[in-house]
């Protein structure tokens, strides 16, 4: 019987400090993911403010597309390596309904410096929006060169066909960074936060 107990207790406190149970109620979790959904929608008009400041064109292609999604996203390359990750959001123009998404590269190449930037994708069919946020999206190639925008950085690279039906604006806010890598960059659903 005290075996018994002593392996129960072990297993108890192996599950607690396993990290299935956070410590957290229900509750709690609830309002965090709440708070973290309402962060994503202001960063996401922020970076489209910021679009719409550097390339106001877009604003009739946003209007016109399927849907859009925003990414906030820091960058890093250390000479042969590079690490970026991120989160965001997808908005289906023609429900309303918004997607909540992360994403996340790695890769090898050439480069040095931290960037972090802002993506916007723009959908120009339902089958591309429901693509990239039912399935994920995955690039593999990028070669760019991001230049600081006078004096306050900010600097947009123009928006470039990454797949059939969907355009991509990357925007940079800090400084000069240079690099051509081959990584591959994974987008997916954050299973959390779209929760009901």
């Amino acid at each position: 019987m005290k075996h018994l107990k002593l392996i129960v207790g072990l297993l108890l406190i192996a599950l607690i400090f396993s990290g299935f149970w956070s410590g957290k109620s229900k509750r709690e979790i609830r309002e965090e993911n709440r708070l973290e959904r309402v962060d994503r929608i202001i960063a996401s008009n922020q970076t489209m403010l910021l679009l719409y400041k550097y390339a106001p064109e877009a604003r009739k292609i946003v209007l016109r597309s399927y849907g859009y999604a925003t990414f906030s996203n820091v960058g890093v390359n250390l000479v042969l390596f590079s690490a970026e990750g991120g989160k965001g959001m997808a908005h289906n123009n023609r429900t309303g309904i918004n997607t909540y998404m992360n994403m996340a590269s790695g890769g090898l190449g050439l480069g040095l410096g931290v960037k972090d930037f802002r993506a916007v994708f723009l959908f120009e069919n339902k089958r591309a929006y429901d693509t990239f946020v039912r399935s994920g999206w995955e690039a593999n190639a990028q070669a760019d060169a991001a230049a600081k925008y006078e004096e306050s950085g900010g600097s947009l690279n123009a928006a470039i066909t990454v797949a059939p039906g969907v355009r991509l604006y990357k925007l940079t806010q800090n400084g000069l960074v240079l690099q051509a890598t081959v990584q591959g960059t994974k987008y997916w659903k954050d299973a959390e936060l779209n929760k009901n």
